[in-house]
């Protein structure tokens, strides 16, 4: 791992450490603006911290190296998430507002259209790589998954790669509870996922013309 790499893996540490130095603050000072900085940190540094790490190293989308010489910007964009990953009640709060987790998922770069519906517990791996149409439902628990990584076969010399790419869900879709979509996914405007539905890398689902199930 290059140099850059070790430090950017500081970044959940350094979010965290903001934030209790605010909190610190504000128990001390009896201020409560330093007490409002704490969200701030938490919410707008790491999507901000993002957008400005896709300026220099943007996150392409395809096949990439894990162990090619070099920085991986996928591993920079792993890191401004993790926080979120390893605290998954962050963005459960926001999904309590509704069109306040869209409006922070178009913050990280993510295409999110009108009235969505997201339930508390969905999971999302990669915030800047979404492409939601309008009035889309999402289940309890979907998974949200736009990158995979693996290993080659020993005959190919065994390195680890890396997929990503951007997850696409037609207007109007119905995304059952339990779905996982791997990246590439696509779904039809107005397609109805089963509960328990995996839909796999670079796979296209469309049930619009199947009869609805019984009650």
């Amino acid at each position: 791992m290059t140099l850059r790499g070790r430090l950017v893996s500081l970044f959940p540490l350094l979010v965290l450490t903001m934030s209790a130095a605010a909190l610190a603050l504000a128990l001390v000072t009896s201020c409560a603006g330093w007490l409002a900085l704490v969200p701030a940190v938490v919410y707008f540094v790491p999507p901000l911290c993002f957008r400005l790490h896709e300026k220099i190293s943007p996150l392409r989308e395809g096949l990439h190296s894990l162990e090619a010489p070099g920085y991986s910007p996928w591993w920079g964009s792993l890191q401004m998430q993790n926080i979120y990953h390893a605290l998954p009640a962050l963005e459960a709060i926001l999904r309590i507002v509704p069109g306040c987790y869209s409006a922070w998922l178009r913050l990280w770069g993510s295409k999110i259209g009108r009235n969505v519906a997201w339930t508390p517990r969905v999971e999302i791996s990669d915030r800047s790589l979404l492409e939601i149409g309008d009035r889309v439902i999402f289940g309890h628990k979907v998974a949200l998954y736009a990158h995979v990584v693996d290993r080659r076969p020993k005959a190919k010399g065994g390195s680890l790669r890396l997929f990503a790419k951007r997850i696409r869900i037609g207007d109007g879709a119905f995304v059952g509870a339990g779905s996982r979509l791997g990246p590439g996914a696509e779904i039809a405007a107005g397609a109805r996922l089963p509960v328990l539905t995996d839909v796999s890398v670079n796979g296209h689902f469309d049930n619009r013309t199947d009869s609805e199930p019984n009650p």
